[in-house]
């Protein structure tokens, strides 16, 4: 990215992307409530008011990274192609992101991905607003689905079965890439995933896990 960027840019991504490093390490290493942003800025070799004029809070340290990403789901039904399913669009979207090695579905061997996912998930404050945040990137997939005077039942159905397959998917992702796995080899299984996933969604649940009767046989 940097190199594609002018002299002037290049250099304020270079000191953006330096405050987040140097932030996320510090949070690592002692928690989020127990650096300060003078810290980060002083680590960092910048201002603190410098600090701010980038990131704003302390919290945007965390979250700006990916905080657009809370509504992919969202943007891919709304750019998807005439013609192209919803499920169809979040499927490739997904796909695409895991081929691309994307931090935003944990295919990626940055350890920094990881860091920043762990440090939300150990601070209260921080997971709760994750969760505002996705729930809000809940509601903007419903709108976008509605888009066209779409049912609103049909719709908050459709965008819960679609969340759930992406979050099922970025989640069996992180518990393979904590594991060790290969990142190629942990992408591979990933699109073989999706596609199990998302015909699930295009397919209804139809009988599945349907109860077997005396005689019957236990169903996939």
């Amino acid at each position: 990215m940097a190199e594609a960027m002018g002299l002037r840019e290049r250099k304020k991504f270079e000191t953006g992307l330096r405050i987040w490093r140097t932030a996320v390490r510090l949070f690592t290493e002692r928690g989020f409530d127990d650096v300060s942003v003078a810290e980060i800025a002083e680590q960092s070799d910048v201002s603190k008011m410098t600090v701010f004029n980038y990131f704003g809070s302390k919290e945007e340290l965390l979250f700006a990274p990916i905080r657009e990403h809370f509504a992919d789901a969202a943007r891919a039904i709304r750019e998807r192609p005439p013609g192209e399913s919803a499920v169809a669009a979040v499927k490739r979207q997904f796909v695409e992101a895991v081929e691309a090695r994307d931090p935003s579905v944990g295919v990626t061997d940055d350890p920094y991905a990881y860091q920043v996912r762990r440090i939300i998930e150990e601070t209260p404050a921080l997971l709760a607003r994750a969760r505002l945040l996705a729930l809000g990137g809940g509601d903007e997939l419903v709108e976008a689905l509605r888009e066209g005077g779409g049912d609103e039942l049909r719709a908050r159905v459709a965008a819960g079965l679609l969340t759930a397959a992406r979050n099922s998917l970025i989640a069996q992702i992180k518990e393979q890439m904590l594991a060790g796995v290969p990142v190629d080899e942990v992408a591979g299984e990933a699109v073989r995933a999706a596609g199990t996933a998302f015909a699930m969604v295009e397919n209804g649940l139809g009988d599945y896990g349907a109860r077997p009767g005396p005689e019957g046989t236990p169903r996939d």
